[in-house]
C-alpha cells in the first residue's frame, strides 16, 4: 500500500514527519505544486516525495489534510476515487484572523484558540465529506489530537491514542496497520456515525483528549 498526502500544513506535515521517522514513504502535496515543498521533503528525508495533488490523491492510501474551507475546491477536480481508502483527517472549523471581530467574540467559546465552528446542518463532518469523495473507502482518523503531538506518537513511555473508525472493515484494518506502524495506539471507534461523531473536533466528546497507553 501507498500513501499520499494531499495538505502540507500542520496537519500534513505531521502525519509525514510521524511517517519519516519510521521511514514509511509517501507523497505529500499542496496547492502550491511540488517546488513549494523542497525545504519539507530535504527536512524529512528520502522516504517522502513532494507530488502534485492528482499524484497523492492516486496513492492507495489518501490521507486528506486541508482546512475544511478547502475541500470542495480540492477535491471537486479529483479523478474518480474507485474504491481507494481515503483518511478524512479534517475537522468542520473555521481558522480566524486575530485580528478580526470574530476572534474577539464573546459568543464563540472557541475564539481564545483561534478557532470558530462551523454549523453543518445537523450533519457531522464525515458524513459531508463522504459526499465529496464518493467511490472512496472513507476511514475517520488522525483529527482528534493538537497536530503538533502528531510527529510523536510514542512518548512517556507509552504510545499516544488514535482514534479511528470507518463503515468498511477491510479499509479500517489498512489503516490500523499503519497507525500502529507509525508507533500510535489505535482504537477502533466503530462505523462513521459513531465514531466520526466523537472524535470530531471542536465539540466531539473524545476531542483533543491525550490518552497514553503505557
Amino acid at each position: 500500500m501507498n500513501i499520499g498526502i494531499i495538505g502540507a500544513g500542520g496537519l500534513g506535515s505531521n502525519v509525514a514527519r510521524a511517517l519519516a521517522r519510521k521511514g514509511i514513504p509517501a507523497i505529500i502535496s499542496n496547492s502550491r505544486g511540488p517546488a513549494s515543498l523542497a525545504s519539507l521533503v530535504a527536512e524529512l528525508g528520502p522516504s517522502i516525495k513532494a507530488g502534485t495533488t492528482a499524484e497523492a490523491a492516486s496513492a492507495d492510501i489518501v490521507v486528506v489534510a486541508v482546512r475544511w474551507s478547502d475541500l470542495g475546491k480540492v477535491l471537486g477536480n479529483l479523478p474518480a476515487w474507485n474504491g481507494r481508502i481515503v483518511i478524512d483527517g479534517t475537522n468542520p472549523v473555521e481558522f480566524l484572523d486575530p485580528e478580526s471581530p470574530d476572534a474577539k467574540d464573546p459568543s464563540n467559546p472557541l475564539a481564545a484558540y483561534g478557532i470558530k465552528a462551523i454549523d453543518l446542518g445537523g450533519k457531522y463532518s464525515s458524513e459531508v465529506f463522504r459526499e465529496l469523495v464518493p467511490g472512496a473507502r472513507v476511514v475517520k482518523a488522525l483529527n482528534h489530537l493538537d497536530v503538533r503531538v502528531l510527529a510523536e506518537p510514542e512518548v512517556s513511555g507509552g504510545q499516544r491514542v488514535q482514534f479511528y473508525s470507518g463503515d468498511d472493515a477491510a479499509a479500517k484494518a489498512e489503516v490500523r496497520k499503519i497507525l500502529e506502524a507509525i508507533g500510535y495506539f489505535p482504537v477502533d471507534l466503530g462505523v462513521l456515525d459513531v465514531g466520526g461523531r466523537l472524535a470530531e473536533l471542536p465539540f466531539g466528546v473524545l476531542a483533543a483528549t491525550n490518552f497514553i497507553k503505557i
